[in-house]
Parts: C-alpha cells; structure tokens; sequence
C-alpha cells in the first residue's frame, strides 16, 4: 500500500490503513539501517535498490508477500518481508516476475518461510508464463531450523525443480549472482538460462573455504574458490562477468530487451471506462462493523467499467452476486458475496453474506458459463459461510455447495480473489480462497480469513472447555466462563488479523480499496501472457 487517500481524515478505514502503512515503511527497512549502510559500504546495493534500478523509468514494481514472516521469528531476530523481495515489474518493456534476496535480513538466510514465498513467486510465473529474474544475494539455509526448510515436498530443494520445469516450458530465466550464493542455492542461478556475477562480490560455490577446510584440509580463498573471474574464466559456470551491481542490471536490461516474440490468451479487452464511483466512495459504503449490511453493487460500481455490468440471475438466489463486467476495459466475470438482507418469492428471509442452495447453485451455473466463454473470474469475498439448520440441511445446502466447489475447483480460465470482508468456513473455499489456486489473492485491511467468526468459535471453544471442567467437578463461575472467554476472544483475534493471513502467505498482499481495479487489471495482463487455456471439465455433480 502506499499513498492517501481522499476520504475524510479519521475515518476508522483510513487510520487502519495508515497503521498498516507505517508498518510497511518498518518492514521495507529489511535489516534495519545500520545493516543497509554496512551493505553500502561492500559496494552493494540493497535488494530495494536493485530492483528500482532493473524496472523500467517509472514504471510501478507490485510488490507481492510483502508481510511474509510478519511477527514469525523473534526468538530468531524476524525476518521481516521472508528476507526476499517478489513481485512482478516491467522490463525492458515486458512484465518480469522478480525475485531478490535481501541480504540486510540475516545475510540473506532462507526460513521457512523464505522458501514458500520463493515457491509462490515461482508458481505465478508458471501459471502465468511470466520471465523470472533472480538477483541472488543469499548465505543459504537458516541452520537452526533446517529441517523446516530442506527435506520436505514444499521446501528448499522444490526450487530446483521448478527452475528445470521452468526452463521445460520455454519461460525465460535470468540469474545474477550479487553476493554469496552458497551449497545447494548455488543451483539456482546454473539452472537458469543465463548467469550473470558481479566481481568482487558475487561468489557461487558448494562449499565455501572454511568448510574446504574442514571438510578436505584444502586452504583456498572464497575468491579463488568460486569467484568471478573462476566461473567465467575457469569453470565456464556463469556467462557473463560485470564490474559492479549498475552494470549487471543493465546488462539484465538488455538481455529481455532481446527476448523473443510470445503467444497471449487473447482474453477480450475493449478501451476502459472509469467507474461509475469514485474509489474512494468504497470508504462511505463499507460499514465499520463486519456483521452490518451493506450493498456489494455499490462496492463493485467503484472498481468496475462504467454500464458495462450485466448481471446473471439478477433476482435468484441474491446472497450471490454473478454477472458479465469489464474492469480497466479487460472482459471478467464477476462472483461476489451481497451483503444485504433479501427475501425470496416465498416471503422467506435470507441473510448477507450467507450462501443458501439458490445461491450456490447459480454460481456453479456462472462459473461453468465463464469457463465456456474463455473470461477470467473474479471473487470478491465477504462470507460467513454456507446457510445452516433443518431446512437447509433438508433442502440439500451440502449438496449444492459441493456443486459450486466442484465448478470452481475445476475451473482453467484465470480465477483471482479479493477478500474484501469475512471469509469463513466453507465459504472462503467455495469462494476461491488459497487452496482453490486463484492466479493471485489479495486481501483489504477489513479482512478476516477463519474457519468461522471470532465470536462464534469463542462461545464454542468456551463451551467445550466450561463443559470439560464441570465434568472433572470443578466448579466453574461466571467470572471464570468470562476469562476464559476473553483469553480465547484475543486468541483468536490475533489470528483473524489480515496481517496475521499475509504473514503466512495465504494472501499475496494487503492492499488499500482503491488499488483493487488496478491490481485486477494487472492480474489479468499477466494471465493473459500464457495461451494454454486447458479444456474444461467438471466431473460428476449431484443434481
């Protein structure tokens, strides 16, 4: 997030957002100051700065996983941002998915969570067919927690891998060496297409000279062993040799600047229309408390082409919006919790934000529509979940809710996610949340992602334990049933916190309401770079 906005200052929106702003500025800082001007000091840029400089002449970089590891290590020193950089730029006039270590953090170290936001960098690239650039600056695995980072499916040797699918699928791949690059990284940067070092400060080797030392008696300087001049000269590892960190970006410049011609999807795109609302509109419309209603239509006039929404089922199963629109001029298809209170034919009340059986089958129905016509999807996420009670259950809620995941699940047209509000339950799955592989997920500061509200699973959790106490003979006062109460409450408000979701990945970034056209946009034209549009399929759905 970055920038103010034009609502009225004190707006319980606009001070969350600057909270969550200055926080940023904090986690930008990587290592600290005292770490940057030490890096400056080697001749080396920070991460930040590289990647200003590689990107195009104001041009604007999209940061992705930002919070990754917000509040994760402390016993560990942090590791603010997963001590490496994402997001997508545009070079040379193409958009690159750049991916940069930040060596301020723990000499650039790899946790747990350094490698899944590497692993996720590396998926939006292979779904989308984006060109990756690797500014490697890394002293390799964080030691103490090892075994959270190198053995399993999703961990540090996963990487690897993906640079050879990459490679197999014709996405160019640009390495360049600016600092250590140590044991098992130092296959990254060799199986991209091409290899850049800087001399006198990149170095790539297996094992650096103390561990030579000890592991063969050899005496030999990191140098010698794996520098420059070594690996283009000697090894003929690395193919090109630069003077200082300007001229290997530059170089990085020229070199997708040289790419070759590539295929789209040929999703439909028309001039754009702005909206029929100013964004800033969102901040009057969005009530303050997460259980009031409010009107989803008026959210979505703020972010889509003026008149160009055509809604689908306008007057069936209304706790879902669905309909035809087109954002920044690209074609999409809209699925989107409504959050008023509405009432059927039959008299009968249905709650916002609730998804009934009328509901969930109407998107099954869109989202099968949207496959057949080749248009991206977009979910805007404000739910509490699937309707519950006797007569849902009798009317078969689970059995059209499966019919909505299975359409969805199944989708192979882009799917991009916006939580908005509440995503609970079930309702963030048939919503595409995280697990449903959306191409990119972003999440407002009113986001709360959990398996159901705060005050539900307080009351529930309460119960259980009051009830397990009494069984034991213990006599449990109101007083008591209070505190215990409070100690879950705060729990797991912590853990419904958006910050809490970006920290983890389950989000690729927190962004203010006003930047969601342009991100959705952005999303679109980077799905639009890969042509493969498998067929659609939805296997068996119960009728």
């Amino acid at each position: 997030m970055s920038g103010k906005t034009g609502s009225a200052t004190n707006h319980w929106l606009q001070n969350m957002i600057d909270k969550l702003e200055d926080q940023e500025k904090e986690i930008k800082l990587g290592g600290g100051e005292k770490r940057i001007a030490k890096h400056h000091n080697k001749g080396k840029l920070t991460a930040r700065e590289r990647i200003d400089l590689l990107k195009d002449e104001d041009s604007v970089f999209q940061e992705l996983g930002l919070w990754a590891g917000y509040e994760m290590y402390e016993e560990d020193g942090g590791c603010p941002s997963g001590g490496v950089i994402t997001g997508i730029g545009m070079v040379s006039g193409r958009e690159c998915m750049i991916i940069a270590n930040d060596a301020t953090v723990k000499a650039g170290a790899w946790f747990p969570i350094t490698a899944k936001k590497n692993l996720r960098a590396q998926e939006i690239a292979i779904e989308n067919h984006i060109p990756l650039i690797y500014l490697v600056d890394s002293a390799g695995v964080y030691l103490p927690m090892q075994d959270e980072i190198f053995p399993d499916k999703e961990h540090f040797g996963r990487i690897f891998r993906n640079n050879a699918i990459i490679s197999a699928k014709g996405i160019p791949q640009i390495a360049a060496i600016m600092g250590s690059c140590v044991a098992g990284g130092a296959y990254l940067p060799i199986m991209s297409d091409e290899a850049l070092i800087v001399d006198g400060t990149g170095s790539v080797f297996l094992a650096g000279s103390y561990l030579v030392k000890a592991a063969i008696g050899e005496d030999v300087d990191n140098e010698t062993l794996g520098g420059a001049t070594t690996h283009t000269e000697i090894s003929g590892v690395t193919d090109y040799k630069m003077d200082d960190d300007q001229q290997c970006l530059a170089t990085i410049r020229d070199l997708v600047d040289k790419l070759g011609p590539f295929n789209t999807a040929g999703f439909n795109r028309k001039n754009a229309k702005a909206p029929a609302r100013q964004a800033s509109e969102i901040y009057d419309i969005l009530p303050e408390s997460r259980t009031s209603p409010y009107d989803m239509n008026k959210i979505l006039e703020c972010i889509v082409d003026e008149e160009s929404f055509t809604e689908f089922k306008k007057g069936y199963g209304q706790t879902l919006i669905t309909g035809y629109a087109r954002i920044d001029g690209w074609s999409v298809g809209i699925v989107a919790n409504q959050r008023t209170v509405s009432r059927t034919k039959k008299g009968e009340m249905q709650i916002g934000g609730v998804i009934y059986s009328d509901s969930a089958d109407k998107a099954a129905r869109f989202i099968m529509n949207c496959n057949q016509k080749k248009i991206p999807i977009i979910f805007f996420q404000d739910v509490t979940g699937f309707m519950i009670g006797k007569r849902s259950e009798h009317g078969g809620i689970i059995k059209d809710g499966a019919k909505m995941v299975n359409a969805m699940s199944n989708s192979t047209v882009p799917k991009i996610t916006i939580v908005v509000g509440n995503s609970y339950g079930a309702g963030n799955y048939a919503m595409c949340g995280r697990a449903y592989d959306p191409r990119f997920m972003y999440a407002w500061p009113t986001a709360n992602i959990a398996v159901m509200s705060g005050t539900s699973a307080s009351k529930t959790l309460m119960q259980i334990q009051v009830a397990a106490m009494k069984k034991k003979g213990e006599e449990v006062s109101e007083e008591d049933q209070k505190k215990i109460m409070k100690k879950i409450s705060d729990r797991y408000d912590e853990q419904t916190d958006v910050r809490y979701a970006a920290s983890r990945l389950w989000v690729d970034g927190i962004i203010k309401p006003e930047d969601t056209r342009n991100r959705i946009s952005k999303a679109i034209s980077c799905a639009n770079l890969n042509p493969e549009i498998e067929e659609y399929k939805t296997g068996v759905l119960q009728t």
